[in-house]
């Protein structure tokens, strides 16, 4: 799996990639921009607005803008930095890391099925 990542990021032509760039930036600030408005004034404050709901919404923010493992990362130095909040570690990744996939594969089937 190391070799084909390296043949494969080696043989990239970046410079065809150029045209890209615009649309992608502008992709990513819109996702930020979406997600920092959802937690800010969805999610926090229907989570209880107190300490808990700031390491679930820290653990949202690295969920909607990477993967299970950053919204790990931003949980966990929120409780480093602030301390422990045991009901909010287990919330997060447990949806992104279980319940994300399953219901991930059932919509994209259910909208392959209807659309083919």
């Amino acid at each position: 799996m190391t070799i084909f990542l390296s043949c494969a990021l080696m043989s990239l032509k970046l410079w065809q990639l150029s045209d890209l760039a615009i649309p992608l930036m502008a992709m990513l600030l819109s996702q930020v921009l979406f997600i920092a408005l959802f937690v800010k004034f969805l999610l926090f404050r229907v989570m209880g607005r107190n300490y808990e709901a700031a390491v679930m919404a820290a653990g949202t923010c690295g969920f909607g803008l990477g993967a299970t493992p950053n919204a790990i990362a931003n949980m966990s130095v929120m409780v480093e930095r602030f301390g422990p909040a045991p009901t909010a570690f287990f919330v997060i990744p447990l949806i992104g890391a279980l319940i994300v996939d399953f219901v991930n594969s059932s919509i994209v089937t259910v909208l392959l099925n209807l659309l083919a």
